[in-house]
C-alpha cells in the first residue's frame, strides 16, 4: 500500500473512499512482492498494482466488492491452465491479496491517513495490519513512527498492540516489507495471527562524483530507480543546476570532504566518474571503508590499475579493494553516456537484489532474488 502512497494520501485527503489490495505473500515467480498494491475509489478510478497485469481485473473486482459489503477478504490466486479463461498467474507464483475497504467511518481510516503522508513525505514509517485471523480484527491497523510512537488500534487483546509495535519497528529499522506470526493475546503461542508490516523509508542515496556527460545520463537513471541523486563536484562551472536539473542535490566540493561530511548509510550507492587521481584516489581510499552497498569507479582497465596501486601506497588493504566495482558497470559493450548509465545501473540493480547479470535466456536461474549476493570480483568494462 505504501508503494502507492502519493496518490493514496491524495485520496485520502480529499475524503474519497477508497478499497486497497495489498500483497501479503508470495510464493515461486510471482511478479510483485509483499506490499505492491491496486487501489479502487468508488467512482472506479484504479492505481497501482499488484501482479503486472495478471490478475488485474479480478482483484479490481474484489475492491469494488469491497467498498460495496465494507468487508476485508484475502484472496488466493496460483497458477490456473485448465481454462483459457480462469483467472490465475501465467508465471506459475503464487500470491495472497489482503482486499481492505477504507471508508470514511472506518476506525482505521485517520490512521492509514497519517500512514500514506508519512510515505509521501519520505518519511520512516511502518503500518502493520492483520492479514489472518478473527475477523473482527481484519482492516485495523496499528502506524509505527521511527521514534516507537504508535497510532491506532488493531484491536483484541491489550497486549497485541504491544507486540505488534515491537515486531514492526524491527521491520521498519531494516527497511523492510514482509509477515511475522504473533499470537492473538501478543504472545508467541494460543491461537496465530499473521501479522503484515509495510515499511517506507526515505530514497536510498546515489552520489554521483564527477559532473561529466556520463553523469547526467546516470542522474535521469538514478531517479528513475527511486535514488535520491547528489551530484558533487569540486569544479562550480560544471555542478551546475543548468547541467543537472533532474538531481536532487548539487554539492560544489572536493570529492572526499563532501563524502566525510554526508551521511551513508546501508543503502548508499557511491558512483565515482571523476576520472582524474588527484580526485579519485582520497576520495576511494574513505569511500571504501564505508558501509555502503556499492562504490564503482570509470575508467579503462589501465587506469584501474593505477588507481589500485595508489590506492595501495595509501594504504588502502586488499578486502577493501575487492569492494571496488571497477572498471565501472557490467559488459554491455556501452559506448554513449545514455549507454553507460543503463550498464552502471544494471550492476547496482544485480548487485541489491542478488542477481548474476547473466542472460535470463537459457539460464535456469531464478528470475527475481529475494537478496544481494556475495560480492564477486569487478567484471565487465565501461570506459
Amino acid at each position: 500500500m505504501l508503494d502507492i502512497a502519493d496518490e493514496l494520501s491524495r485520496w485520502a485527503g480529499q475524503g474519497r473512499d477508497f478499497a486497497v489490495a495489498t500483497v501479503v505473500a508470495v510464493g515461486g515467480s510471482a511478479p510483485r512482492q509483499p506490499g505492491a498494491a491496486l487501489a479502487v475509489d468508488g467512482d472506479g478510478t484504479a492505481i497501482g498494482s499488484v501482479s503486472g497485469g495478471c490478475v488485474e481485473g479480478a482483484v479490481y473486482d474484489l475492491c469494488r466488492q469491497a467498498l460495496a459489503d465494507g468487508r476485508s477478504v484475502l484472496e488466493h490466486f496460483g497458477y490456473s491452465d485448465d481454462d483459457a479463461f480462469a483467472v490465475g498467474l501465467t508465471c506459475g507464483g503464487t500470491i495472497d491479496v489482503l482486499v481492505t475497504p477504507v471508508h470514511a467511518d472506518s476506525p482505521s481510516r485517520d490512521v492509514l491517513a497519517a500512514a500514506l503522508a508519512a510515505a509521501a513525505r519520505g518519511e520512516a514509517a511502518a503500518v502493520a495490519r492483520i492479514t489472518d485471523g478473527p475477523g473482527e480484527l481484519m482492516g485495523r491497523a496499528l502506524l509505527v513512527r521511527a521514534d516507537g510512537s504508535c497510532e491506532g488500534t488493531l484491536g483484541g487483546h491489550p497486549e497485541l498492540d504491544r507486540t505488534a509495535a515491537a515486531e514492526a519497528r524491527a521491520l521498519l529499522e531494516a527497511g523492510r516489507t514482509g509477515t511475522t506470526g504473533i499470537g492473538a493475546d501478543g504472545s508467541r503461542c494460543g491461537r496465530p495471527l499473521t501479522l503484515l508490516v509495510e515499511s517506507s523509508v526515505p530514497a536510498p542515496r546515489m552520489i554521483v562524483f564527477g559532473a561529466v556527460d556520463f553523469a547526467s545520463a546516470l542522474v535521469r537513471v538514478g531517479k528513475f530507480l527511486g535514488y535520491h541523486v547528489t551530484v558533487c563536484d569540486a569544479r562550480p562551472v560544471f555542478a551546475t543546476r543548468t547541467r543537472f536539473p533532474e538531481a536532487d542535490d548539487i554539492v560544489v566540493a572536493w570529492p572526499h570532504r563532501y563524502l566525510e561530511s554526508t551521511g551513508v548509510d546501508g543503502r548508499t550507492v557511491l558512483c565515482v566518474l571523476t576520472h582524474d587521481a588527484k580526485f579519485d584516489v582520497p576520495l576511494l581510499e574513505r569511500a571504501l571503508r564505508l558501509p555502503v552497498a556499492y562504490v564503482g569507479a570509470m575508467g579503462s582497465r589501465r587506469t584501474h590499475e593505477d588507481r589500485n596501486a595508489r590506492l595501495r601506497e595509501a594504504g588502502v588493504g586488499e578486502p577493501e579493494l575487492a569492494r571496488l566495482r571497477s572498471p565501472i558497470g557490467l559488459d554491455l559493450g556501452a559506448r554513449t553516456p545514455e549507454e553507460t548509465a543503463v550498464s552502471i545501473a544494471a550492476e547496482i540493480v544485480a548487485g541489491r537484489r542478488g542477481g548474476s547479470g547473466a542472460p535470463l535466456a537459457g539460464a535456469h536461474t531464478p528470475i527475481h532474488h529475494d537478496g544481494p549476493r556475495t560480492p564477486a570480483p569487478a567484471v565487465g568494462s565501461v570506459a
